[in-house]
């Protein structure tokens, strides 16, 4: 993702903070088990068959699993950890999830013991219309049976300060349903115990999915906002149901604006030879999320 001034090079007042940040890599071990994969099905009112054993894990469903907790004093104001191996050193640290990467070679089976090796890909400083930003790159190799199954990067965003309002005015509309553009749809509207479950699912303790107060007063959200992990998994359910005999080789996601809690969201899909071209939508926004996936 490329804001549009880059101001890498420039001693910045973030750069400053992570100019000698090297975090080592971190190695991780799973079993698979079917259970979290069960859970999310039910979550999305998918078959049961799919959180088999044995079975290939769907795309990005790695999510549900190779979780930390954390002691609940090491959690800071906003529900994230005040500290961790990939968190940067920055004051007033502010988290946002802008979009990813996974090549699959091929997929994690589960039920079978599976590693994760998760480190470091890029710091970048950069500068956006809210000001300093630092984006953090974070690669992830995932292995089963020796052998390295997926790759994983994931781009995180940060910012300092306290919350601000939206650089526009939101109202959130619970009744105005947006109209589909490509052949692959579904629709899902989701509420205060769909994110809470999510949040669950994933270990994702950010109180912008379960408290409105917070949301409202602290981070100048007119709700709940949804999982952007969630609106990924939307897009790619759409793989799954629409070309089930198709196997991911590779893609690659962005999120550009918030959906907030009561929406009527629609999962959007065009396909094209070898490809598919994704979106997630509401009445306000035609891309609040976009995808492109290829195939085997």
């Amino acid at each position: 993702m490329s804001p549009t001034h880059d101001v890498a090079g420039k001693n910045t007042s973030l750069a400053s903070h992570v100019e000698s940040w090297r975090p080592e890599p971190v190695r991780d071990e799973d079993a698979l088990p079917p259970g979290p994969a069960a859970a999310l099905s039910a979550l999305l009112d998918l078959p049961e068959a799919a959180a088999a054993p044995g079975e290939p894990l769907p795309p990005l469903w790695q999510w549900l699993y190779f979780l930390h907790w954390p002691p609940q004093r090491a959690l800071g104001p906003d529900g994230h950890p005040r500290d961790a191996r990939f968190l940067p050193p920055i004051p007033g640290r502010r988290r946002m999830f802008a979009g990813g990467r996974c090549e699959i070679g091929e997929p994690l089976r589960l039920g079978e013991p599976a590693e994760r090796v998760s480190g470091l890909a890029a710091v970048t400083p950069k500068h956006g219309r809210s000001g300093e930003l630092l984006f953090v790159t974070e690669r992830q190799e995932f292995r089963q049976h020796g052998r390295t199954c997926l790759v994983e990067e994931q781009d995180i965003v940060y910012r300092s300060g306290d919350g601000a309002p939206p650089s526009r005015p939101v109202t959130v509309d619970d009744t105005a349903v947006p109209e589909p553009e490509g052949p692959w749809l579904s629709r899902l509207r989701p509420d205060e115990t769909l994110l809470f479950r999510f949040s669950a699912l994933t270990a994702n303790a950010h109180r912008i999915h379960y408290d409105a107060p917070y949301c409202r007063d602290v981070e100048g959200y007119p709700g709940l906002v949804v999982h952007g992990p969630l609106l990924a998994l939307l897009m790619l359910e759409l793989v799954r149901a629409h070309a089930p005999r198709r196997r991911v080789r590779s893609l690659s996601y962005r999120l550009h604006r918030p959906a907030f809690a009561g929406e009527h969201l629609l999962a959007d899909g065009t396909p094209t030879d070898g490809r598919a071209r994704l979106h997630t939508a509401t009445h306000r926004e035609a891309r609040h999320a976009t995808a492109e996936v290829s195939f085997v």
